[in-house]
């Protein structure tokens, strides 16, 4: 009989273990348990050096959203538990036992003070940083030199100030990375609340299911040997959510991607290298071009997509998949250093 390998990612060490636990009493199932992603990348890549890959991966869908775990992994008795985990289900490290999962008390800077007081002694005085005096009259510059009432200046055609923020790091992001490294891993996500924006997106990253975490064991079971039969598993009350997501995503990919083919070959140089967060100078650098003229194609660019900032035209871009600029490669080393003798 086939035994199916399942990789259980999640953050929340008793969670993770009972239903380890739970899966590896299953005849045809061995289970390994990670508690962060980076636990869980090892995993498979150990196990897939081996010549033992895992088959499914049941990934939390807020991993390391909330800070409550260690990242340590954890063994399951019955089952290949995975490298460097701290022990069996049931077992807990002391507070010192390397790995552990538990989180550790951690004794927060002043609260021997608080010991003081309450043992009826005067805690000792915390010392004040001294401020230096101000000259009366004299204006005072803020956090980067700003001065009250002044406004931040902003170029809207500054790449590296108006780069988007990192999306929040969670479970789906890990998905999709996982699944770009190991292209034949089925992945299916746990989810403590039905979200059909985040299904929409687990889908993209590549999960072929989606379980919340109070369904019964058997539901969960029965989704992980259907991924293997290459079906993809939705909750009913999901689909016409997740639907209307990926409808809204393709329609907006369509626009984006029409505007995206009005720039001339150029123009769309200039919009890669604004996908990098490369400013204008950086451009200039790149394309041997003059500053004035990246900042003419940059205004070109903003204008034929309808935008007024760096931000927006690389949103844009990034809906139309466009792909940032590649890093500028180095000269080879018999250019570097080169001297010409007599």
């Amino acid at each position: 009989m086939a035994r199916i390998r399942v990789l259980v990612v999640d953050d929340h060490r008793i969670f993770a273990e009972a239903l380890a636990a739970a899966l590896a009493a299953e005849p045809d199932v061995e289970v390994g348990a990670a508690g962060s992603a980076a636990a869980a990348e090892r995993a498979l890549e150990r196990a897939a050096g081996e010549g033992r890959a895992y088959d499914v991966a049941l990934i939390d869908a807020d991993l390391g959203v909330e800070a409550s775990g260690t990242g340590g992994t954890a063994g399951v008795p019955g089952t290949a538990g995975l490298p460097g985990g701290p022990g069996t289900v049931g077992q807990s490290g002391g507070p010192g036992a390397p790995g552990a999962g538990g989180a550790l008390a951690r004794r927060r800077p002043g609260a021997e003070h608080g010991d003081e007081a309450r043992r009826g002694r005067a805690a000792p005085p915390v010392p004040q940083p001294r401020r230096p005096a101000v000259p009366p009259g004299a204006p005072v510059a803020l956090s980067g030199g700003q001065l009250p009432g002044a406004r931040p200046v902003v170029d809207p055609l500054r790449g590296d100030q108006l780069r988007p923020a990192a999306p929040t790091p969670d479970g789906i992001t890990l998905l999709a990375r996982l699944r770009r490294a190991h292209p034949g891993l089925r992945a299916v996500v746990l989810a403590a609340a039905d979200d059909p924006h985040r299904a929409a997106r687990a889908l993209h990253a590549g999960a072929t299911g989606w379980v919340a975490k109070e369904s019964s064991l058997a539901r969960l079971l029965a989704v992980v040997r259907g991924v293997l039969r290459d079906e993809t598993h939705l909750p009913p009350a999901l689909l016409t959510g997740v639907i209307r997501e990926l409808t809204t995503a393709r329609r907006d990919r369509t626009e984006s991607e029409r505007l995206v083919d009005t720039l001339t070959p150029r123009e769309k140089q200039i919009l890669r290298c604004m996908v990098a967060g490369l400013g204008r100078q950086a451009v200039a650098e790149r394309l041997y071009l003059s500053p004035h003229t990246v900042r003419t194609h940059m205004q070109n660019v903003l204008g034929k997509l309808g935008v007024h900032s760096t931000l927006a035209a690389v949103a844009v871009a990034r809906r139309a998949g466009v792909s940032p600029a590649e890093p500028a490669a180095l000269p080879p080393p018999s250019v570097v250093g080169s001297v010409d003798r007599p």
